[in-house]
């Protein structure tokens, strides 16, 4: 059964992200909320981006580099087609991750910079809040932005 919730919750992530992550275009990509911020482009990329590289922290191989962690907007997110490519690459990674992974492994722990060591499940749970968080941003940057 655990198997079965881990899907249905990276499921309702995507469907929950859907409505800010459908929304960006290639004519909306370079809203920002003031000019401090970065732009909804730029987020989307970043949640693409982190999601394929969460996957090194499962022992999941990647050929996507960050061009957004830590790092100002100088455009990065304006190709709205490739940023959606790394998003679903994304999740496709984690259903096949979630799918192929024995029960028992979710308890085995994980070595991450920023939270030290922390359980597979935890770490999951992170890349799904990681999705929503940012999700919102853009839902509020496409609204309010400039």
């Amino acid at each position: 059964m655990q198997k079965e919730v881990l899907l249905d919750m990276l499921t309702q992530n995507r469907y929950t992200c859907s409505g800010a992550f459908d929304t960006i275009t290639q004519d909306n990509a370079h809203l920002r909320l003031n000019g401090q911020t970065a732009s909804a482009g730029f987020i989307y990329r970043h949640v693409g981006e982190t999601m394929n590289m969460f996957g090194l922290f499962f022992g999941i191989p990647t050929d996507v580099q960050s061009t957004t962690m830590g790092k100002p907007d100088t455009g990065q997110g304006q190709n709205v087609e490739e940023s959606r490519q790394l998003v679903e690459q994304g999740f496709a990674m984690f259903r096949k991750y979630v799918e192929n992974t024995p029960d028992s492994a979710w308890l085995e722990t994980v070595e991450t910079p920023f939270f030290g060591t922390v359980s597979r499940a935890r770490l999951f749970s992170h890349v799904l809040f990681h999705n929503s968080h940012h999700a919102g941003q853009i839902t509020l940057t496409l609204k309010r932005g400039v």
